[in-house]
């Protein structure tokens, strides 16, 4: 029995750190068609403007769009049709309740293969940055990677 070696394959979420303000992060499984997750396993899925909604005691995944698998022919799916995440009701219960709150919303930080082959994707309790916060944190990285610049020159290390 040979064992393949499983690629982690990982589709993040870029904009997702610059635009909200994460509160909490939850590992979600997600229920995708064949073909989907053959597109997924060569890395054509794009989770930017990407956001989840509870409805009805379940959590769907909008606007996450999926390539088209190239050998699909007519079995092939709908590239932005909603997909279910599969999370334990408690836990659904908690996100609803957090998501009522003025500001917070679900959005999804990346997708990605567990050791079993299975799709995950961790999505975020977040609520949106103002320009003023995105400007904070534009700063502190500055000051940062001057401060690790300074500290190189005279051959020290932090």
């Amino acid at each position: 029995m040979v064992e393949h070696e499983q690629k982690n394959i990982r589709i993040s979420n870029r904009k997702a750190r610059h635009e909200y303000q994460i509160m909490e992060t939850w590992e979600a499984g997600i229920a995708l068609k064949g073909t989907e997750v053959k597109s997924l396993r060569n890395g054509k899925g794009n989770l930017n403007d990407s956001f989840a909604i509870i409805e009805q005691r379940e959590v769907f995944l909008q606007n996450f769009h999926i390539s088209p698998y190239d050998q699909g022919n007519r079995f092939n799916h709908d590239p932005v049709r909603p997909k279910k995440l599969l999370l334990h009701v408690r836990e659904i219960l908690k996100l609803h309740q957090k998501v009522n709150q003025k500001g917070f919303t679900l959005i999804p930080l990346q997708l990605y293969f567990n050791n079993r082959g299975k799709a995950k994707v961790e999505i975020a309790l977040a609520k949106g940055k103002q320009f003023f916060d995105k400007r904070e944190d534009i700063k502190k990285r500055t000051e940062e990677r001057e401060i690790s610049r300074e500290f190189r020159s005279r051959g020290l290390s932090m």
